[in-house]
């Protein structure tokens, strides 16, 4: 097993990493009935997104001696309707170092090919940007 979920009330639920005893808590959104207090579920699935692509592309940055340290994804979640469901994730990447152009598009490609980009549902629009210092 990879984790367990207990429903803590009042829309609240606690997962915890088995293998690390970590935990995390998700309640609904404000617009769902919820408190907004932490991550909702939803948030969880559009930020494990640009974690994925930020560890993805370290995996391949430390390959090619690379730092990336420093790298901060913004996220954007936006909620479609009928059904309630995540229309898209706009994800901005801002990198602190400049690279050659070869080493970016590896990078780039790299993040857009992470294990959870391809797991969620094609009609999930992915946006994502990269943006470079000069």
């Amino acid at each position: 097993m990879t984790s367990t979920v207990h429903y803590l009330g009042a829309l609240r639920t606690e997962g915890t990493h088995l293998a690390s005893s970590t935990t995390f808590l998700t309640d609904a959104p404000v617009d769902n009935h919820g408190k907004g207090e932490t991550f909702s579920p939803t948030d969880t699935v559009a930020t494990g997104l640009a974690s994925c692509m930020l560890t993805i592309m370290g995996i391949k940055a430390e390959a090619l001696e690379l730092d990336l340290k420093g790298t901060v994804a913004e996220v954007q979640k936006i909620m479609g309707s009928d059904p309630r469901r995540i229309a898209e994730i706009k994800i901005d990447f801002h990198f602190v170092k400049s690279l050659d152009t070869k080493t970016k598009l590896i990078l780039e490609r790299s993040a857009l090919n992470c294990p959870v980009a391809h797991s969620l549902h094609p009609d999930l629009k992915q946006t994502v940007r990269f943006h470079w210092p000069e």
